[in-house]
């Protein structure tokens, strides 16, 4: 069994590679120019902090920058338990992320794009747990926010001008 599961790993990796891919983070990818290059604009909202805060644990913190990230947060909570008392006991934190990457120097737009995602909190604490929950899921989301952006951009930095 464990050969079988070799072999085709080896032929998919035979198969990329005869395609022309290279790796992000490796010689010749594209990833190079983003680390420490994207300067994010600057947060306003404890959301965009942690967004921003997750995007400089990804990218680094841009040294130099050759590109800029302008974004825009859209949250919506929605109650998803609720008891027959009309108690809600769970809510859900729906999240979308609309991002445009920008050159630094003519700042013309080089990529656009939207992300989504969403989290839950339980309610049935106390006051001061409920609110815990609720941040740390806010926290949470704009982690995910956050690394969807990193993916697509790492995804497009091969098309970037150098």
């Amino acid at each position: 069994m464990w050969l079988s599961d070799r072999r085709t790993f080896l032929l998919m990796a035979l198969a990329v590679a005869g395609c022309g891919f290279t790796p992000a983070y490796g010689p010749g990818g594209g990833a190079a120019g983003l680390l420490e290059g994207v300067a994010p604009d600057t947060p306003n909202t404890r959301d965009e902090f942690a967004l921003v805060r997750r995007l400089s644990e990804r990218l680094g913190p841009a040294q130099t920058a050759r590109y800029r990230l302008g974004y825009a947060i859209r949250t919506d909570t929605t109650g998803q338990a609720i008891t027959p008392d009309n108690v809600t006991t769970r809510y859900s934190l729906n999240g979308v992320a609309t991002y445009t990457l920008r050159d630094a120097g003519s700042d013309a737009v080089l990529l656009t794009g939207e992300v989504t995602s969403f989290t839950s909190w339980s309610a049935t604490g106390s006051t001061l747990s409920t609110l815990t929950a609720e941040g740390d899921a806010r926290t949470r989301l704009m982690r995910m926010l956050a690394d969807q952006i990193v993916t697509r951009l790492l995804a497009s930095a091969g098309s970037l001008p150098k």
